[in-house]
């Protein structure tokens, strides 16, 4: 579907992207993982043609970004990009004539997407008034008047509510299942962890490493224990992995989980002591990324 080789983009003396290669296949949900100015954004923007200036080549169904690819794509930006003095109505019709859609055509259009990203009864009223999430939801619906077979996403869940948040993750799936390709960028990696199989981890503007998910969680997260309980102590606890202390209990690192936790139970029953909480600890998204880069994710600007 999407291919990137080679891509370099640089500022002045600085690198945004740094000899990026990935691989978008068709149909499914890819995320973009890393930190706020890792790079995602403007790998983005190459892609959506926003920025035309790079070094490498991307190609859309193995053809250069073009005119005629751009019209397959559609791309929701980080930032609200919709007038917020008109109506939702006039938003999507103005989005519909940029890809020359025009009579009838437009008019059903326009009252698919409303009904599509749960707009129908807002359809005539100005965007000013609505929320955070119904404005990040006609977004979303802007970039869909094309009928696009790739939809990129940049940040789409940034500052909204709970409920609007599931809305566009129930979005992204039926556009998926429907045979479309979602290019899902964020720094949340509980978000990418539910919808996206493959992705892609950026950091400092290079990719650090891809698969799907359930590879690099294999590949690269170290399983670990919850403890807490009465008279629990560091001393205690010790010789069972690498101790960190959490919330009111203390995280075990260790290659073998299971038996970990029978012997700390087996100790704890000849000791005395109370166990209150005694878990295994899902590997997360997060976990891969500390482990391949030594940060946790970071807020740069």
């Amino acid at each position: 579907m999407l291919t990137a080789k080679n891509v370099s983009k640089q500022y002045d003396k600085s690198y945004a992207l740094k000899d990026v290669s990935l691989t978008i296949p068709r149909g499914s949900c890819f995320g973009l993982v890393g930190p706020n100015g890792a790079g995602k954004s403007t790998l983005i923007k190459l892609i959506a043609r926003v920025i035309e200036n790079f070094e490498g080549t991307i190609t859309y169904n193995d053809m250069p970004l073009n005119k005629d690819t751009k019209r397959k794509i559609g791309y929701v930006p980080q930032d609200i990009c919709v007038e917020q003095s008109v109506t939702a109505r006039q938003n999507l019709m103005f989005f519909g004539k940029l890809y020359n859609i025009t009579g009838k055509e437009l008019h059903e259009q326009v009252d698919k997407i409303l009904s599509y990203v749960g707009l129908s009864d807002k359809g005539n009223d100005r965007v000013h008034t609505f929320s955070g999430g119904m404005k990040r939801r006609l977004n979303i619906g802007c970039a869909l008047m094309n009928n696009p077979e790739l939809l990129i996403m940049d940040e789409p869940t940034v500052g909204i509510d709970p409920q609007s948040r599931k809305y566009i993750f129930q979005m992204v799936e039926q556009l998926t299942q429907s045979g479309h390709t979602c290019l899902y960028a964020s720094h949340y990696m509980e978000e990418v962890e539910y919808l996206c199989e493959d992705i892609a981890f950026i950091d400092r503007g290079e990719i650090i490493e891809t698969g799907t998910v359930n590879t690099l969680l294999r590949t690269y997260s170290i399983p670990s224990i919850y403890i807490q309980g009465d008279n629990i102590s560091e001393t205690f606890l010790e010789c069972y992995g690498e101790l960190t202390k959490k919330k009111d209990g203390f995280e075990i690192i260790t290659t073998n989980p299971l038996e970990t936790m029978e012997h700390i139970i087996q100790n704890c029953r000849k000791k005395g002591i109370s166990l209150s909480h005694l878990e295994l600890m899902q590997p997360r998204l997060e976990d891969v990324f500390f482990s391949l880069t030594g940060n946790q994710l970071r807020d740069d600007s």
